[in-house]
Formats: C-alpha cells, structure tokens, sequence
C-alpha cells in the first residue's frame, strides 16, 4: 500500500510543479501600457473593404421594389381575371351532359324537350364565351400532352398512329390558359394481323 501512496504522491507532485509552470509564464500584454489619452477614431491607411456605393445600393433596391410592384399588380390582376375559373370547372360537367343528350337525341330533334335542352345548351356555351372559355378540338390532332390526357390506346385502319382518334371530354380554354383537358383515346395504327 505504501508504494502505491508513494505513486500517486509523485503524480500529484508532478502535476502540481506544471500548474504552477503555467502560472509562473508571462503573459504577453495584448497592448503596451501607455498614457491615458483620450481616444480617437483611428483612421485606417488601406480600407479592408471598399466602402459601398450608397447610390448604386439606393437605385437597385428602388429597381427591386418596382418589379415587386409590378409583380403583385399582375398577380392581383390574374386572380380577377381567373377568379371565375372554379365555378366554370363546376359546369363543365353539365354541359358534357346536355351535348351527350342532345348526341343521343338526334332522331328526335323536333321534339319540344329536345329543343328545350338545344336551348339550355346553347344558352351555357353562350354565357361560357361571354366568360372568354371555350372549347378547343382534339379529335384528328396529334396528341399534345400540353392540352390532352390520353386515357387508352386502340388500334385503328382509318387514323394515323399517335393521333386522336376518339374525344372523351372535350377541353376547353380560358382567356388562353388551360381549364379542362380533353380526354382522348390515341391511335396505336394498323391492328395487327395474326
């Protein structure tokens, strides 16, 4: 036990003698003592930064809030003019209706009810294109990803492959913006023969 004492007496001797090392070294003052003199803004010989051209900064903020300006003016605009976009979409569906009906009444067009529904059909399509939408054709056009959500492929003698051959839903337009693709079926060319 006594030489264990005696280890760790030592260890404790030694780490005492280097704290005591570390206390003894001079510090090195960061700044010599000098005379209080009242301070002065030192003036640098060679600025680290160019200092900013306040009127360049002045001009392309003004630029920057300009274009904010416009930007939410157009955006402001837009929202009026597409405001009506839901509620038209709501209607689209009555009207795929009313020309399906009217597709399937044709034996009977001098019927009073299918006249009563030419001019509920016609009267939609009118207040459509007072609201500047309209439909655009699909059917024989090469398939536009853009306009047109193709929903099968058949094959077909009569229309080239990769061309509508059957409109589903017709697509209309709004003030030249998309409101509704058109649903289409796309040729996939000559059946095959086997």
């Amino acid at each position: 036990m006594d030489k264990e004492n005696e280890k760790t007496d030592k260890v404790q001797e030694e780490s005492d003698v280097k704290a005591s090392e570390v206390k003894e070294e001079p510090s090195q003052p960061s700044q010599p003592s000098q005379p209080s003199q009242p301070s002065q803004p030192s003036q640098p010989s060679q600025p680290s930064q160019p200092s900013p051209d306040w009127k360049d900064l002045y001009a392309r903020l003004l630029a920057d809030f300009d274009n904010y300006k416009k930007r939410a003016a157009r955006d402001r605009e837009d929202s009026y003019r597409f405001a009506e976009s839901d509620i038209l979409k709501d209607v689209l569906p009555v009207i795929d209706n009313l020309a399906l009906a009217l597709a399937n009444a044709k034996e009977k067009a001098e019927d009073p009810f299918v006249k009563g529904v030419q001019l509920v059909y016609d009267s939609l399509l009118k207040a459509f294109k007072d609201h500047d939408a309209e439909p655009f054709d699909s059917l024989g056009k090469v398939l536009d990803p853009n306009t047109m959500e193709a929903i099968a492929t058949l094959p077909s003698p009569d229309v080239e492959e990769g061309m509508v051959a059957n409109e589903v839903k017709r697509g209309w337009m709004l003030k030249g913006k998309l409101l509704r693709a058109a649903q289409v079926v796309v040729s996939s060319g000559l059946p095959d023969k086997q």
